[in-house]
């Protein structure tokens, strides 16, 4: 990079103190882009977007959008179409990949860890790996894996485990073994949504929300269709006498205890309705970089015309509270 070049993105830095922190941003670590392309072509609806960055491209949109800091994670289909020695590989790969960028630009980039899923103790050993050695900001996850929702049984070792670290976990949708394509219907337009709360639902019927407290789980995409059928999945819930030790606060309390981000979400009708699920201290800044540019959640956020206290806690606040290294003094630049 040209020194003038790296003296400009410092200046803006400093200009954008103390403003956003993006939480859904997404990172395209070349060796994922080459063994995954057939993959990623098949299930994303603009394949090219994602084909095309760099971490170059992520650092300018951060500076035209004022944006401080983006907190990257892979997007949809992860490494689930590998089979698991692939999985473990790409994985660290990943996992290293975006501990360089961390390191090489301090304070622009935090980043949730890959997991390969295929195999819980190997996914054990690499939370564990990405947290205490690459001191990466969390742990990020497709809502569903080889047709299994998170709740499932099976993952209950890797959840206990990122349950003891307080561990951050963040939930991006993917194609689901029950998806219905419609012709001309990406997936990403109505089956994320729903896959969203399919994730929820099974982590709250299947108890891992309530035994797992020290989880701060985020979801994408303002919750997707949770918002829309939180009173219905409560009231299941709470009919049931079998299921009330699964959520002794009740199920409503697990819902709005958990953390929704705005990528995709900042239109009035679906932040209005995040808003009145949920208190604002549980809403996180999100973009969805490079599906779309921030500057469309900024910009839907600004629309609302809400108080900029509430606006500071939604791009700020509630991020820097969240995560432990923001929260412990290393601010976003």
């Amino acid at each position: 990079m040209l020194e003038s070049d790296q003296e400009s993105r410092a200046e803006t830095a400093d200009a954008s103190a103390g403003r956003r922190i993006d939480v859904h941003h997404h990172f395209v670590p070349p060796v994922w882009a080459r063994e995954l392309r057939a993959s990623i072509a098949e299930t994303t609806r603009n394949p090219a977007l994602l084909f095309d960055w760099t971490p170059d491209r992520s650092l300018d949109e951060l500076e035209r959008s004022g944006t401080a800091m983006a907190v990257l994670s892979l997007t949809n289909p992860g490494l689930g179409p590998l089979p698991l020695p692939e999985a473990r590989r790409l994985a660290r790969a990943c996992n290293d990949y975006a501990a360089d960028l961390l390191r090489d630009h301090p304070g622009r980039f935090g980043a949730f860890a890959v997991l390969p899923l295929q195999d819980i103790d190997a996914s054990i050993e690499e939370a564990a790996y990405a947290l205490d050695v690459l001191k990466l900001d969390g742990i990020g996850l497709m809502t569903s894996h080889h047709g299994k929702w998170p709740g499932d049984a099976a993952f209950a070792p890797l959840f206990e485990e990122l349950n003891r670290r307080h561990a951050v976990v963040y939930l991006h949708p993917t194609v689901s073994t029950c998806t219905a394509q419609i012709p001309d219907v990406s997936p990403s337009v109505i089956e994320f949504p729903i896959e969203t709360a399919r994730a929820v639902a099974s982590l709250l019927f299947g108890g891992t929300l309530a035994r797992c407290p020290g989880i701060k789980w985020i979801f994408s995409h303002g919750g997707g269709a949770l918002p829309a059928l939180a009173e219905r999945m409560t009231r299941l819930f709470d009919a049931q006498s079998r299921l009330r030790p699964r959520a002794p606060a009740g199920a409503l309390a697990e819902l709005q205890r958990l953390y929704y981000d705005t990528a995709q979400a900042t239109a009035p009708a679906a932040l209005n309705a995040l808003l009145s699920f949920v208190p604002v201290s549980q809403i996180l800044f999100g973009s969805d970089y490079p599906m779309l540019p921030i500057g469309n959640a900024v910009e839907g956020l600004a629309r609302l015309g809400l108080s900029a206290a509430t606006v500071d806690a939604i791009e700020r606040g509630n991020a820097q509270r969240l995560f432990a290294r923001l929260g412990a003094g290393e601010s976003a630049p």
